[in-house]
């Protein structure tokens, strides 16, 4: 029988009552991701025309036999680990509680929570934003002189790079909380060097962003300046 260990019995727990605790966690987490896998297979069509909701007028291809299924199962997969991830995180957090003092509680758990929201509204700010912007860029770009025919497989792997990316970008506040927690780095530190930030988000917009359109850089370059100047704020509420 499973057993969910709480505070008050976790006192004097062995290294194997550890391990079985983690093991019985592990369990529900997985159980979760099949679930999550499973709706998604089951949904799947539905799935797959919002996400080819922003590219309006295109014409996807399956250039291989058995394409749109490897991809549609690549969908699930990824989309139970984005979507299981926060059950994962509580679930660690449940595992480390009782070995945290108070003070790094009060740390550790509102920034572990603060990440899973950032990077879903990192992936909300990609869908929502970046990509139709990219797309309309690559499908305006030479529409007179070419017919835009895209694989689906191809179409996939970019709008998971770009939310993947983003979703990543938007935990830079959660690297800065972090750095002024430990007192690396101050949030006066920070404020000094925001004209550095401004060429490196640029840069990072760039890199992060599969397309070369100039508009889709600038709003990934203005998201990460933003979040920037919100870690700082966020360091000067704690006075670090």
């Amino acid at each position: 029988m499973r057993k969910i260990y709480t505070n008050n019995n976790r006192t004097n727990m062995s290294i194997i009552e550890h391990l079985e605790e983690l093991r019985v966690r592990f369990g529900i987490v997985f159980t979760i991701f099949c679930t999550i896998t499973t709706l998604f297979l089951i949904n799947i069509k539905n799935i797959s025309f919002i996400l080819e909701k922003p590219a309006l007028g295109i014409k996807f291809l399956q250039l291989a036999p058995g394409e749109y299924i490897f991809v549609t199962i690549k969908m699930s997969v990824y989309a139970g680990i984005i979507f299981s991830s926060p059950f994962a995180i509580y679930q660690i957090i449940l595992f480390i509680l009782p070995g945290l003092t108070n003070k790094e509680a009060l740390y550790i758990i509102p920034t572990l929570i603060m990440s899973i929201i950032l990077f879903f509204i990192g992936l909300i700010f990609s869908y929502k934003i970046l990509i139709p912007a990219a797309l309309n860029f690559l499908i305006s770009y030479g529409s007179d002189i070419v017919e835009p025919l895209w694989s689906f497989e191809e179409y996939f792997n970019f709008i998971l790079l770009l939310s993947f990316s983003t979703g990543l970008a938007f935990q830079i506040p959660i690297i800065q909380i972090l750095l002024g927690l430990f007192n690396i780095l101050s949030s006066n530190n920070m404020l000094y060097y925001w004209k550095y930030v401004i060429f490196i988000s640029t840069i990072i917009g760039a890199i992060i962003t599969p397309s070369t359109d100039p508009i889709t850089q600038i709003f990934m370059s203005l998201a990460i300046l933003i979040l920037y100047l919100s870690g700082i704020l966020i360091l000067k509420s704690l006075k670090k």
